[in-house]
């Protein structure tokens, strides 16, 4: 586990901008009981749902998941300055994400580009970030096409993540419409994206891929996939950006007849345990990763505490795990058991309005 450092964290929670949101919020994290304190919020930007942390901790940028009919570009990205020593955001600039309803956003490695996944119009873009951590016009941009079964879901492309591999080689892009995980080839030099070859994977029919993590000894990796409520894990081949699956689980208990479906995913640092949230359920499925071969056995499935958990978060020491509830606007802690993973409430909860993304900041 990553030591916790002696001045703790800010978390940076992106949220939707109804119900009385301002839009992003920070919060001051106690490094010891692992409690969320509100601090600050910046308003101005509409539905600033998923945010990214710039390498270097100076700088946050932002979706702005904004649908308009007659606009194909209506989505942006928008960049800030931190202050680590106030948790204050500051905007920057703005820019286009080359797409409409932008819901995903990651930085690459050498902090000079963000990828932005763009799920209403099934497209993902390349942003270049500049030395100030202002945002520019996209270097690139690819565009998804196709269609699969469910025909409520898959009408069209859905792209909903886009992750870089540990070696910042490829990106990975879980895209719901077309059952499919596209990997590209990035070049982090000139912020394009090329077709892998081969460069897809296909889930199940119906599955709706949604998020994707990697362990962390860049060998296993995991999709969540949210209409069909189930875990898959691959075998990562980071020479040539290969996914090879090792086997697929339920994210749901057995006994469970109600709608659910699932949103967030992530290795715990450890690499030893890998959570998943179902909304409709309102949960955290637990599983316990082998590390001889990546795959998965069930452990415990935890409660979150409050509605539609549509994100949830983990703390950079693996210590804590933050449900952020969406429809009941709050963010229950819970202490991470590091024997075998499960999840104990801590008793704390911050009310945040439409919580979805959180992200960590360490303090200066």
């Amino acid at each position: 586990m990553t030591d916790k450092p002696t001045n703790g964290y800010f978390a940076v929670i992106g949220t939707y901008t109804w119900g009385g949101s301002e839009g992003i919020y920070v919060c001051e994290m106690d490094p010891k009981s692992g409690n969320l304190s509100n601090v600050s919020s910046v308003d101005g930007v509409k539905n600033p749902t998923f945010v990214a942390i710039h390498p270097t901790n100076s700088y946050l940028y932002a979706i702005s998941e904004d649908i308009e009919p007659d606009d194909p570009r209506a989505g942006r990205v928008v960049a800030y300055a931190i202050n680590r020593a106030t948790g204050q955001l500051t905007k920057i600039n703005e820019t286009s994400s080359v797409g409409s309803g932008p819901c995903h956003i990651s930085v690459d490695q050498t902090g000079k580009f963000a990828l932005v996944a763009n799920f209403q119009s099934g497209s993902v873009a390349v942003i270049p970030i500049n030395d100030d951590g202002s945002v520019g016009e996209a270097t690139d941009f690819v565009q998804h096409v196709g269609s699969s079964v469910n025909p409520e879901r898959q009408t069209g492309p859905h792209a909903h993540s886009i992750n870089l591999d540990p070696g910042n080689c490829h990106a990975v892009v879980a895209d719901l419409g077309l059952d499919q995980v596209i990997i590209y080839r990035f070049d982090p030099v000139r912020g394009t994206l090329s077709a892998n070859d081969p460069f897809v994977y296909k889930s199940a029919p119906g599955a709706g891929p949604r998020h994707f993590d990697f362990h962390p000894n860049g060998r296993y990796a995991y999709l969540i996939n949210e209409i069909g409520n189930t875990l898959t894990g691959f075998n990562y081949v980071s020479e040539t950006g290969v996914l090879k699956p090792i086997g697929t689980k339920s994210t749901l208990p057995d006994d469970f007849t109600g709608t659910s479906h699932t949103a967030d995913i992530h290795v715990s640092p450890s690499g030893k345990y890998l959570y998943g949230s179902n909304r409709g359920h309102d949960s955290i499925t637990i599983f316990e990763i082998n590390q001889a071969d990546g795959s998965l056995e069930l452990v415990d499935v935890e409660s979150t505490r409050g509605k539609v958990p549509r994100n949830f978060a983990i703390d950079p020491s693996g210590s804590f795990l933050y449900a952020a509830n969406q429809d009941t606007s709050d963010i229950f802690t819970f202490r991470i058991n590091p024997i075998n993973g499960r999840l104990k409430p801590t008793g704390d909860v911050v009310h945040v309005p439409n919580p979805v993304c959180i992200k960590f900041v360490p303090k200066m």
